[in-house]
Order: structure tokens, then sequence, then C-alpha cells
């Protein structure tokens, strides 16, 4: 046995010595391409950038489109130690301290070769390149890659839109070989939603290099190379029209817009105030001033209050509030109220102003009745008994979730917040943290019924709202995308269709509906008529409890076949009828009519030159 073994060990040494010795001998007579290889020193590969997609608006009117420009790569050990560094940096615009700090690298740093290119000076304008790639030939060692950077032919909607950054070592990691080290990508907007239809794919080319780094050829005769395929063309449900419109009127403002097509859920337009020119936050060369200068803004332009600040309502939620009611049976339609000013419950709740008692719901909506909503908010959640209004607040809780309140809407938007809509588990928590009690009561909480206490929404739940209403109880996700461009013609959508239903009979937003539709005409939103259109609104003051209160309004219009629902909040400026409801009476009429009416410049040159952030002012009259 011990023989055999031997003999077996021996065999098998033996032939591993035959196949290695095989394999030598092919790889050094028999293999061509192996010794053509073994010539050369490296195998470089050249990578070529595409173009972004361009975005649209809906009616095909460009607003984001590419600027080509260079980035300038140094190979180290060919660049002439003797060259006419002046001369150099006068062509491109840089100075010898800079020229020096970019070109001298931490060499222990494993991403720095001084055997391989690397970026020098990025982003050289087209005009500032011609004249440096005429003399390029005299700075061996370096040499340029063709780059795109974003631009913007009208300065508007940079909330939207979002901007595109580099690609920091955390990314790479994680996206699989997708992005590499100088790679762009969208950080934010539409440009972080649609980052993989927007980017396009790289292209390579393979070289041989000699030993001396003198490109000898291609690989394999260009077998392996590829071309760059440049992003694909988006059209978004903006209209820029309408957005610069709104921009304009929410000028030295602070506070956000958001407009919807009911019956599609497409965002029209979509306004943080203030904002800022996307222009400077494209990738050139003073980025970071212009972005440092953004960050310290107290005014913060970064900020997107369209879908990050949450506020509360209001009196425009005392339209879900009576749909709520009116659907749990607690609410009677046809039966009012005396309305004194105030109501006491414990302590004393007022009245927003002085108007005639209510006597049904359309009153309670056309004058914004605090008392009425008071009343129907305590009867909601007292439908099983006093001592059980949390019972009655979890129903009136499951259908604001089916307006799509105190959750996140699902946009093709990033940062979303979900507002808040409380319940009995949220009250319960809430007491037993101030008192080591987790009970509760009906009139502790009343003022959730007009829109205050521990309600808040952000201003796309808010137009998303009165989209809903305007649809008499559906809702499609607010969205931007209308679809890809492939040959001038439009591949539409067809992700965002679904109609959320919500389960309250359609005659009561008839009923709601008509009360919107009185305080427009003789309620508190009388400033919001237009001529010939019939609109449908609710103004809301928002209670501030960090500084003067917020100016709220919401409607749709028209009436029937309903083409635009809007939200405006503008913060620390009072009434809801004076500065949330003529921006949003103007934009209706802008989208409608695609004009103000004469009779209405006059409001129109007020709003644009109202001025709440630099020169507060008092309440304007409601006509010259």
């Amino acid at each position: 046995m011990k023989g055999n073994a031997r003999h077996i060990i021996e065999a098998t040494v033996i032939i591993l010595a035959g196949i290695l010795l095989f394999q030598s001998f092919y790889i050094q007579f028999l293999d061509k391409d192996i010794r053509k290889r073994a010539q050369y020193a490296a195998l470089e590969k050249v990578v070529s950038y595409p173009a972004r997609g361009a975005i649209y608006d809906r009616n095909s009117k460009l607003l984001v489109y590419n600027n080509p420009v260079y980035d300038i790569e140094a190979l180290y050990r060919k660049i002439d130690k003797n060259m006419d560094t002046a001369r150099f940096c006068q062509l491109l615009g840089i100075d010898r301290a800079t020229f020096i700090s970019e070109l001298n690298k931490d060499w222990s740093n494993k991403q720095f070769s001084k055997s391989k290119p690397f970026p020098f000076i990025k982003r050289v304008p087209v005009d500032q390149f011609a004249g440096f790639q005429e003399m390029m030939h005299e700075f061996p060692g370096f040499s340029a890659q063709l780059r795109y950077i974003r631009g913007y032919p009208r300065p508007i909607a940079a909330h939207a839109m979002g901007y595109i950054s580099e690609v920091d070592p955390a990314e790479i990691e994680k996206s699989n070989g997708v992005y590499e080290r100088g790679d762009y990508k969208g950080t934010s907007g539409i440009e972080r939603a649609y980052e993989s239809q927007l980017k396009g794919d790289k292209g390579y080319k393979y070289l041989l290099k000699d030993n001396l780094g003198v490109t000898v050829g291609s690989y394999q005769n260009g077998a392996l190379d590829s071309a760059a395929r440049s992003g694909d063309e988006l059209m978004v449900s903006l209209d820029a029209d309408l957005q610069e419109y709104g921009e304009r009127l929410m000028q030295n403002k602070r506070g956000s817009v958001v407009a919807i097509e009911p019956s599609t859920g497409e965002i029209l337009c979509l306004i943080s105030a203030p904002t800022y020119n996307p222009n400077l936050l494209t990738v050139d060369r003073d980025r970071g001033k212009y972005f440092s200068a953004l960050v310290q803004d107290t005014l913060k332009p970064l900020f997107d209050r369209t879908v990050q600040a949450q506020y509360p309502p209001g009196s425009i939620f005392k339209t879900v509030v009576a749909l709520a009611g009116l659907q749990m049976g607690v609410l009677d339609p046809n039966k009012g109220t005396h309305c004194g000013g105030s109501y006491t419950l414990g302590r004393v709740y007022k009245c927003s102003h002085i108007h005639y008692d209510p006597r049904n719901l359309g009153d309670a909506l056309e004058q914004s009745c605090n008392v009425y909503f008071y009343q129907k908010i305590q009867d909601i959640m007292n439908k099983y008994g006093s001592d059980k209004p949390g019972k009655g607040l979890d129903e009136f809780a499951g259908y604001m979730r089916q307006f799509g309140l105190g959750k996140m809407l699902g946009m093709d938007y990033f940062n979303e917040l979900p507002g808040t809509i409380p319940t009995d588990a949220y009250y319960k928590r809430h007491y037993y943290r101030l008192f080591r009690d987790s009970t509760w009561k009906a009139a502790y909480e009343i003022s959730i019924g007009i829109g205050q206490g521990v309600i808040q929404l952000t201003t796309a739940q808010m137009a998303n709202l009165c989209a809903a209403i305007a649809n008499r109880g559906y809702w499609i996700t607010p969205h931007f995308y209308k679809g890809v461009i492939k040959n001038h013609q439009l591949q539409p959508q067809d992700k965002f269709l679904e109609k959320h239903k919500i389960d309250i009979d359609p005659r009561h937003f008839e009923t709601v509906i008509d009360g919107m539709e009185r305080a427009v005409l003789t309620g508190t939103a009388r400033i919001a008529q237009l001529k010939g259109i019939e609109v449908c609104g609710k103004t809301g003051t928002a209670q501030n409890p960090h500084g003067a209160d917020h100016s709220v309004f919401c409607a749709f219009a028209p009436k029937d076949n309903p083409k635009i629902a809007i939200a405006v909040i503008v913060e620390n400026s009072g009434f809801g009828s004076t500065f949330a409801a003529p921006v949003a009476s103007l934009l209706m009429e802008k989208y409608i009519n695609g004009k103000v009416d004469s009779t209405r410049t006059w409001l129109e040159k007020r709003t644009l030159e109202q001025d709440l952030i630099h020169k507060p002012q008092p309440a304007p009259p409601t006509k010259p």
C-alpha cells in the first residue's frame, strides 16, 4: 500500500510539471498575442462622458440644457519642468499659486500617481479652452477631457429641478461600478429623482501604450470600445410661464406655492420662496463659493418649503373636518349655531372675526366660523361617547389619511415630510409624558377643528387636499414626470395613474364645494373672485407660536371640470385673504386665461411690489 501511494504521488508531480512546462513553452513561443502585449507597458482606458438629458416643461419649453466644458488633466512624469508657466496660467485663467497647489499632490495617497493622469483644473469654459487648445502642444503632460454642466435658459424652478454634484467615495462604493471618481449625479429635485434616465452611459476606448507612455494603437482594434450614450430627454409637468410668474409674485416673501392639475395629479408649479438662481449651482469653479453663501443666508433659500416645511393649515382644514363629520353622521349640513365671538370650554376659544350666526354648514364655511367647527370636531371625537374620544378621533384620522394627510404622498420628489394628524395613541403618549396619565378629553383638543393645535401639513399636502375636493373624492399622486422624449415624440408615463379614492359620499363633497364657492363670492375670500370663472376657495390664518401668523389659502377653478388646484402660504403675513389669496387667484387666472384681466392689474401690481422681508407692511386695503 505504501509503495502504491508513493508511485501515485510521483506520477502526479510529473504530470503537473509537464503541464507547467507546456504552458511556459506556449506563452514564449506560440501565443503571439502575449508576445505582442509584452512590448507595451500599459493598457489605458479612456472615458468619454455623455451629455445629460435635457428637461422640458409641459409645453416643450426648455428648462435645463447642457453646457460643454473641459477638464484639464496632468500626467506628472511627462510635464516639462521648463515650460512657460506664466503663459500656461494666463491661458487657463489661473494664478501661479493655483498652478503649484493643483500640480503637487500627496503622492503617498494611492489615488494619485506620477505615472497616471489626474484632474488638474476642472470645468474650463469652451471659449477659454479654445485659446488653450491652440497652444496645448507646448505643454506636454497636459490633456483635456470634454464634460458637461447644466444650464438654465430661465433661472426658475431651482428647487424642483434640483442640481448635480460630484459623487463622494461612499456613493461610488454603493454604486457597484456605475460611478467612478470625478463622476456627477443628481443630488436633489428632478435631477435626483430621474438620475437613471438623465445620466446616460459613459463610453470607453482602450489604448495600448509603450514603455515611454506613447499611444501605439487601440487594443484589439477597438473591439472592446464603446461610444457614450446621451441621457434621455424628459418632459415634466411644470408650466414654465406659470412657474416664473409665481416666483415673481412671491419675490421678497417667505412661503410656498404648489399648484396641481386635479384630473392628472401633475404639478403645474412648485415654488419655495425665497428661491435662488439655479445657474449659480451649476458645477463650475465658483460653485463652492455660491453654495456656501446660500447655506449661510438667514432666509434659508435652499430650504424647500413646499415639502419640508410643516405648517398648521388654519381654517382651510375646516373643509375636511366638514367632510369627515358629514360622512360620520355627526354633522347636519342644514343646522347652524350661535356665534357670540367665542366658545367657552374650560377656557375661551375666540372666533376669527365678527360675522352673522351661521345657519348651516355653507354659512360656516363662507364666514369661516371657528365656533361652529370647535363644536363639530368635539362632536366627531365624542361620537362614541365623551369617555371614548380616541375612538372618534381615530375614525376621523382614517379619513384624513385617505386625503393623503399625516403621511407622505409618494411624490417623485425627495425630502417630503408627512405632517401630523393626531390619533388616540398620539394623545395618550402626549398626556402620559406631561402628567403620567394617558387619559384625555375632546374638550382639551378642539383647536384641531380649525387646523391648529398639533395639526401640521406641507403645502404640497394642502394643494393635494384641494385637488381631492375638486375631484369629488379622489386624487392622483402629485408628480412631475410626463414621460421621455424619443425621436421628438413623447412616450407618456404609466406610473402615476392610480386614483386614490376617498370613502366619503360624493354628495358631501358637493355640499362643501358650494360652501367654498360662497366663501369666494360673498365670504372671506372675495379677493379671489375671477371674471367669468367659478372659483372655490378657503382662506386660513395659521397661528404661529414663533412669530406673526401665516397667511394661507387653497382653491380650485373652475368649479366644474377644474383645471387647477392651488395652495399658497405666505409666512408671517396675517390673514389668508390679505396675501395668500391674491397670489393664488392671480396664478389661477394666469393659467386658465393666459393673462390677468385689466380690472385686476392693481392687485397684480400691489402683490408684485409687496416686500414682507425687508420692509414689513401693514395689511393693505382690499381695493385702491
